[in-house]
């Protein structure tokens, strides 16, 4: 299985004044796994986007087998994608986007045969191996990590020979990501291709034969996955030395004995089932667990964006129950969800916007009014303070990286007085840069006193940060493991699975 299926010969794309991709080269063999990596920003979802015909060229070609492929026509050249944000359509069926764009198929005299479709899509879960959703259900009301693999069934149910992944592995939790690896063997064992996109430079690393590397729009580097080493990848991508070494140094817990927050038998139908825990003033909390775990509900619950049927969650600072969203905004608690787009920013609307919507009670001035100057202070000392990459406040967030988003995401919380934070994946889509920055905000703000809840999928991520560890299973908890020579993976998966 070595000869070429796929180049790219100097293929450019700019946007604007920006140029994303620069005089890119690039040959795909047949039953190759390629890394593509590099910083946010670096061109790579605009790369793959091109191949799969979601964005023109403006110079250069792409060869199928030796023949020039148009991207226009990619899935009759069995390409197919799953985008790094979310590409489904949440109030249609799961059935019907796993055949978005194609369910002609199912149509006759204008009529959509929805129960030939259904049976089309579940055969699809079935011989990929994909744990398969109720086909019926509305996909708006799905996990994000739900509807990933929903959107990686549509890229399979056209028998791709090129299958493009861009950051589909951190919308997973463990034993889907398990299932993600083996398909990817399957489909090397088959003569499929696979370009995939992720930040976790081990995962890459362990998963692929070759990686590609991006920095600035160009390819400074092809490496054997089999002979290179994390800090090689990491060295390449950023053009200096970084440490891998940006968690906490300590192996012991240490936070204040003031109790910040109190969950009491907290229990959503269907979600969560008698949940209860202590949150500290200065102590960072990790939740973890297998899909529908109940992790992210957890998040949900305390924020009071969830109706619980029994139980409370007690801020004890302000000595009152949080049963609202609006309860929680106003008394010094914030909230980052883990599907950003769809629950936290306003996509289309600026940067300073989103920077000060959690704020504008604090912006608000006599009469109710909302005074531009301070709003555009606090934007600007904001993307000064975040690091931000951007052309100025008012643009659109649309057009940022998702490290960038990230930063808004998180920093308009950190904009406002805290004590208690509830971060769930956090670092989900972001570069190894934003990743050390993001963990430098927690320490600062675990020094600072704020409670912090960090829900998340990264095992890693938990053990490098957290004080304590719940692990959930079927929305229960089922063990706390408290920061110490406990702190492992293989530890941690025992309780998990």
């Amino acid at each position: 299985m070595s000869e070429a299926i796929f180049e790219i010969h100097g293929l450019n794309k700019s946007f604007g004044s920006t140029h994303a991709n620069r005089n890119i080269n690039l040959s795909l063999k047949k039953g190759e796994i390629r890394g593509l990596i590099g910083e946010n920003g670096s061109g790579k979802s605009t790369l793959i986007s091109q191949i799969a015909g979601l964005y023109g060229s403006d110079s250069g070609e792409m060869f199928i087998g030796g023949e020039p492929y148009a991207p226009v026509d990619a899935y009759d050249h069995k390409i197919s994608m799953v985008l790094q944000e979310l590409g489904v359509v949440g109030n249609l069926p799961v059935g019907v986007n796993v055949f978005l764009g194609r369910t002609k198929q199912f149509t006759k005299y204008g009529v959509l045969n929805g129960t030939a479709m259904r049976k089309a899509a579940a055969q699809v879960f079935e011989q990929w191996d994909l744990p398969m959703p109720p086909l019926s259900a509305r996909m708006g009301d799905m996990l994000i990590e739900t509807r990933k693999m929903v959107e990686l069934a549509r890229a399979l149910s056209v028998d791709p020979n090129i299958l493009l992944l861009d950051e589909i592995t951190q919308s997973l939790s463990l034993n889907n990501r398990q299932k993600l690896y083996q398909l990817l063997q399957k489909l090397k064992a088959m003569g499929r291709s696979v370009i995939l996109i992720t930040h976790d430079v081990e995962e890459m690393i362990e998963i692929t034969d070759t990686i590609t590397i991006l920095r600035d729009g160009e390819v400074v580097g092809e490496l054997v996955s089999a002979e290179t080493t994390p800090d090689q990848v990491k060295r390449m991508m950023v053009g200096r030395d970084i440490s891998g070494d940006y968690y906490r140094a300590d192996m012991a817990p240490d936070y204040r004995e003031q109790v910040a927050l109190e969950v009491k038998d907290l229990t959503v139908p269907g979600e969560l089932e008698d949940i209860s825990f202590q949150l500290h003033e200065g102590e960072i909390l990790g939740f973890c667990g297998l899909s529908d775990s109940g992790i992210h509900a957890v998040g949900k619950a305390v924020f009071g964006l969830s109706r619980p049927s029994a139980g409370s969650v007690r801020l004890e600072s302000k000595n009152m129950e949080i049963t609202k969203p609006m309860q929680a905004l106003d008394n010094n608690m914030g909230y980052v969800p883990k599907d950003r787009d769809n629950e936290a920013m306003m996509i289309e609307a600026s940067i300073r916007e989103n920077f000060t919507l959690p704020s504008l009670r604090e912006l608000t001035g006599p009469v109710a009014y909302v005074s531009p100057k301070r709003m555009n202070r606090l934007a600007g000392e904001m993307v000064e303070k975040m690091s931000v990459k951007c052309t100025g406040i008012f643009q659109s967030v649309s057009a940022l990286s998702g490290g960038n988003k990230q930063k808004i995401n998180l920093g308009r919380w950190l904009a406002k007085d805290l004590k208690v934070l509830v971060l769930d994946c956090p670092t989900r889509g972001v570069d190894v840069g934003v990743k050390a920055y993001i963990y430098g905000l927690m320490k600062q703000a675990k020094q600072e006193g704020i409670a912090t809840i960090l829900i998340s999928d990264e095992l890693t991520e938990v053990i490098g940060m957290a004080d304590r560890l719940l692990v959930m299973k079927d929305g229960k908890i089922t063990r706390e493991i408290s920061r110490g020579a406990e702190f492992t993976e293989q530890a941690i998966i025992e309780v998990m699975i």
